[in-house]
């Protein structure tokens, strides 16, 4: 019998942030969760307050509501 590993790609999860309003808010918002160890990107939009992280594991809730708090917003949960 030959054990077998299971290959996962990226993860992609869609938060909700608030307090967004612009450009600017989108851009703290990205620039703070960017920092967080195997985000591989991230687009906010102020619009939606909608924030989807691509990342190469799940991430912890936690570093991401530092990570938004940091950027001075307010992560709501997912989306």
């Amino acid at each position: 019998m030959t054990a077998q590993t299971e290959t996962t790609g990226p993860v992609t999860t869609v938060y909700k942030v608030s307090g967004m309003s612009c450009g600017h808010c989108e851009g703290a918002v990205s620039g703070e969760i960017s920092e967080i160890s195997g985000v591989s990107s991230v687009t906010a939009v102020a619009k939606t307050g909608e924030v989807t992280v691509v990342s190469a594991t799940p991430l912890d809730d936690e570093a991401v509501r530092a990570a938004v708090d940091e950027a001075g917003y307010e992560l709501a949960g997912k989306a």
